[in-house]
């Protein structure tokens, strides 16, 4: 029983943190901008083959900079020549964008890197055991995505509370005329802060790429989980996915490991003729619903506080 607490401990951990780190650009994009970007996991998508294809060429260390450099310049062009030219239509408007753009790009990787998995592989430098724990080897690549985390936590925490770049931003959002006024240039704030939040799925890719599968399908597989850990932990606000995250990666992972079912707990069902879909339902374990744990918790969240756990209802 403590190796099973230990080990899903630890692996609950692990998994939020990558959940984290896939979702921080999102959350600053939403927080700073509005945009609740629907082509976010695209981009988290562009990061692992860009960083596949220029890690084949010079190393995963230059891959891990300029592929996020890359997708950060894309997301800024988008900003600049798409989405600012239907944010006056409203909010309906800009999810239509997103969406659609989320199909483009999945295209365009299949067009040019096709439907199969690539071979990304974790850099000999990362690829052995960190420690051990119960006969269980944990590798330092792993280790090395959880300091990644909590180092972009720490870093766009610091950046958006105590400096004076984040009040700007921040600023911007609430009264973009007067940030004009005061000489700043509204629309490049806006442009940056795009680019920097694809920039962060980016990096996101480049560093689960290796660990994961990386395919033109891993976008659409992880969209909506994303959305789920931004609103669990209340739109825009960063310490809320972090927790959310946190919650959501040791939930799934210690419900996975749990083989308990009503069956189990009561015994079978005693009727001869109860019908098979109740027993089926009676019989099913904790392990098979983990998947939809997350989003059962997301729709008590909506119902008993839509602003989610950390977030602040709009006035």
């Amino acid at each position: 029983m403590l190796e099973l607490i230990v080990i899903s401990t630890l692996n609950g951990v692990l998994s939020g943190m990558q959940l984290f780190l896939m979702a921080s650009g999102l959350t600053v994009i939403f927080s700073m901008l509005g945009v609740l970007n629907l082509a976010h996991a695209s981009f988290y998508m562009l990061g692992a083959f860009f960083g596949y294809q220029i890690s084949r060429w010079f190393g995963f260390w230059p891959a891990l900079l300029i592929a996020p450099l890359l997708a950060g310049a894309i997301g800024a062009g988008v900003e600049r020549f798409g989405l600012r030219r239907v944010h006056n239509s409203g909010h309906v408007a800009e999810l239509l964008f997103t969406f659609g753009l989320a199909f483009a790009i999945e295209e365009l990787v299949q067009i040019i890197w096709g439907k199969s998995p690539v071979d990304f592989r974790v850099p000999p430098s990362l690829d052995f055991p960190a420690f051990t724990i119960f006969s269980t080897n944990y590798p330092v690549y792993k280790m090395f995505m959880l300091l990644v985390s909590v180092a972009i936590f720490t870093a766009l925490l610091i950046t958006l509370k105590k400096t004076r770049i984040g009040l700007i931003v921040q600023a911007a959002l609430t009264h973009p005329h007067m940030v004009g006024h005061l000489g700043h240039n509204v629309g490049r704030i806006f442009m940056l802060v795009f680019g920097i939040g694809t920039a962060l799925a980016a990096v996101a890719g480049v560093i689960a790429g290796p660990a994961l599968v990386t395919q033109s399908n891993m976008a659409g597989s992880l969209g909506p989980i994303l959305f789920v850990v931004v609103v669990v932990g209340g739109l825009g606000s960063l310490p809320g996915a972090f927790v959310a995250s946190l919650l959501i990666g040791l939930i799934q992972t210690f419900a996975v490991s749990m083989n308990g079912s009503l069956a189990g707990a009561f015994g079978p069902l005693g009727a001869a003729d109860e019908p098979t879909w109740l027993a089926d339902i009676w019989g099913v374990t904790i392990a098979q619903i983990a998947p939809v744990i997350p989003y059962a918790l997301l729709v008590l969240i909506l119902i008993f506080r839509p602003m989610g756990l950390l977030g602040t209802r709009d006035t």
